[in-house]
């Protein structure tokens, strides 16, 4: 069990993405904190996880409210006694160019994106400091690396949370909580819908990706695992591309 009597905390994690990492982490032997706005899903798999033999708590949370996270974490650490891991999974994308962005429409993106691992990482400190460490695991993307023609506030939200990754890793390092953020390339998930509309853009992309295929929920979730474990516990700060060779080109 790659994460025996460990307990973590994944926001986002009713669907997408997110579910897949609850279940992976739920078989290697972590208790899990389902966080999301989505009740029924994160109670569904809440039950899912249950029936399978693991230890799962759904919470409802609004990633943009520290209120609401100072709650999540207090919930998780009364239910299982501490808080070891924290993925900072939950995110949204809007499709437009800077002329095409409204304020509205920026500052949603920057608080779910930005403001919402900025609050999670907060609030979870406190609680990995007194379990004597921990490891945080912000999911960035690609775009949070380089540009894009069509992701203005994403591309922005996503270059945030790399840095502020860097800055919290450095801070933290000697109190034994790593902090790292992945970086997924066009991953076959619900969002995917929206950044390529159409068939013409998927194929397109596909012809930019070395390995020819998009990737799965389950590639993203297993480099999350490799972070959220100790075998990873010599990296802290660092960048882990999930992406079919996409950035290599």
């Amino acid at each position: 069990m790659r994460l025996g009597n460990k307990v973590a905390l994944i926001s986002g994690a009713a669907r997408g993405m997110g579910a897949v990492e609850a279940r992976l982490f739920a078989g290697e032997g972590a208790k899990v904190a389902i966080a999301d706005i989505l009740e029924d899903e994160g109670k569904k798999l809440e039950a899912e996880i249950a029936e399978s033999g693991g230890e799962a708590l759904f919470i409802t949370l609004d990633v943009t409210s520290e209120d609401a996270w100072t709650k999540a974490v207090a919930d998780v650490v009364a239910r299982f006694g501490r808080l070891d891991i924290l993925v900072n999974n939950a995110g949204i994308y809007r499709r437009a160019l800077v002329e095409e962005t409204t304020e509205e429409g920026w500052d949603t993106v920057l608080d779910v994106n930005a403001k919402g691992v900025f609050l999670g990482t907060k609030a979870a400190i406190p609680a990995m400091r007194t379990a004597g460490g921990g490891s945080i695991v912000n999911i960035s993307s690609v775009a949070g690396i380089i540009g894009s023609l069509q992701s203005t506030a994403y591309n922005a939200s996503k270059g945030a949370v790399r840095l502020l990754t860097k800055a919290t890793a450095i801070q933290y390092a000697g109190e034994g909580i790593r902090v790292n953020s992945v970086h997924p390339g066009p991953i076959e998930t619900d969002m995917l819908d929206l950044v390529y509309p159409d068939e013409e853009q998927r194929k397109s992309r596909m012809s930019s990706i070395p390995m020819g295929r998009m990737g799965t929920a389950e590639d993203v979730a297993n480099g999350v695992l490799f972070l959220a474990s100790d075998e990873s516990s010599y990296m802290t700060g660092s960048e882990l591309v999930i992406d079919g060779g996409f950035t290599a080109n």
